[in-house]
């Protein structure tokens, strides 16, 4: 009993409900509120003045002071509903119980008893209201004590009288049941859509995880490349000095120690990525791509069909090997793009080199016909921003002025000794 009295303190001896959900439905049920209060303002009226009439010049016999008092108490617990279901609730069952107190001396037998009909249909529509804002357990707990509100006013009446709490109880009962469904079903949409955008995030982080293994995959053979260089070099050239001393040999053996070990290292820890590529072992080792191989790119696209042309600004030169497998790849990413969501287009590949650094500009024209439909979330532009910042530079992509569609990536030569 002491549960059972905690849970009814805690569901119905409060002011508290649910906030309406956040979702479109919100919005739309926030649009039509105040179009919603006037009416339910007018149907409150509607039912005082049913009320009223019933109660002071009809069966009941009360008094117009009177009807009006306790109609318009109950019917304005109807409007107080939208916003504090639980006290409007617990305002029509009282207000209904005083009703049938002090008419029950006076009624006929043939008058209905303890709720009138007006009475019914509100107590059903603040139950119903109560639904749709509070949870289905604190619902039932307010339906079963406003049964048992009209059972007790029918069982310690004085005389017969015609009751209707059976009806009553099956009109709360069928309120109370639509109230819920759409309360619940509104929770499920809104659960949801939250679901939905959770996915969705789980979805791009994992995407940009996948992004950024591919990309230190690459940089891996990069880096490790040079460390073997750097090994060998210092193993080589106590050789080529005539009587090294023993300082030079002690420190070009300490560089390759070095080196060796931070090779190690970065095979424990990077080529553990290697694991999950599943490329041929001859693709694995073959050496990164660099912008010197473009050429070679280049006609391979336009043997696949697609028109492009390129634009070399500037004085090449040698970059580092990070920016050189990065242009490379954002170049590669940007025809494949224009391959897949421009079909017909042409493409504008342009390089410039400068004092500050290098510029990557790949451009089409607006596509011929309609594109392929995108199937998931893809890499490319992910990919191209990733390599982007990992060198410190710049990326933009969206529509071009002209139409079609554009990328520009700008690497600093600065820190690229």
């Amino acid at each position: 009993m002491r549960a059972v009295f905690r849970a009814l303190r805690e569901d119905l001896w409060t002011t508290g409900y649910d906030p309406v959900p956040r979702s479109g439905w919100r919005s739309r049920w926030l649009n039509w509120l105040p179009v919603l209060t006037v009416a339910l303002l007018l149907l409150t009226a509607l039912i005082t003045v049913s009320n009223v009439s019933v109660l002071g010049w009809g069966d009941y016999q009360l008094g117009v002071w009177y009807a009006l008092l306790l109609a318009g108490g109950q019917s304005m617990a109807l409007v107080v509903a939208i916003f504090r279901p639980v006290p409007a609730w617990w305002v029509a069952t009282i207000v209904m119980v005083i009703i049938a107190w002090i008419v029950e001396p006076r009624i006929t037998p043939e008058a209905l008893f303890p709720f009138t009909g007006s009475g019914i249909m509100l107590q059903a529509a603040v139950l119903f209201l109560l639904a749709l804002r509070v949870r289905p357990r604190a619902v039932v707990e307010a339906l079963t004590i406003s049964v048992l509100a009209g059972v007790a006013c029918s069982a310690f009446a004085s005389r017969p009288h015609d009751s209707d709490v059976a009806p009553a109880v099956a009109i709360f009962a069928t309120a109370v049941v639509v109230g819920t469904s759409l309360r619940g079903r509104q929770v499920a949409r809104t659960e949801l859509v939250v679901q939905e955008e959770i996915t969705a995030e789980e979805r791009a982080r994992r995407t940009l995880l996948e992004e950024r293994n591919r990309i230190a995959r690459e940089l891996h053979d990069v880096v490790a490349h040079h460390m073997s260089v750097i090994s060998i070099q210092a193993q080589v050239a106590p050789h080529l000095v005539e009587n090294p001393s023993d300082e030079l040999k002690e420190n070009l053996a300490g560089i390759r120690e070095n080196a060796v070990d931070a090779l190690t290292e970065l095979r424990r820890v990077l080529g553990v990525l290697r694991s999950e590529d599943a490329l041929s072992q001859e693709v694995r080792h073959a050496p990164q791509p660099t912008l010197d191989r473009l050429d070679e790119l280049i006609g391979n696209v336009r043997g696949a069909g697609l028109t492009v042309t390129t634009e070399t600004a500037g004085t090449p030169r040698q970059l580092s090997p990070g920016v050189e497998l990065s242009a490379f790849r954002i170049v590669q990413e940007a025809l494949s793009n224009a391959m897949r969501h421009a079909p017909g287009a042409e493409v504008r590949v342009a390089i410039g080199y400068h004092s500050a650094g290098l510029t990557v500009r790949v451009t089409n024209t607006a596509p011929d016909g309609p594109a392929t439909p995108s199937q998931g979330i893809g890499h490319g532009l992910l990919g191209m921003r990733e390599r982007t910042a990992m060198l410190g530079g710049e990326f933009a992509n969206g529509p071009a002025p002209e139409g079609g569609y554009e990328v520009v990536a700008t690497f600093p030569l600065e820190d690229q000794s």
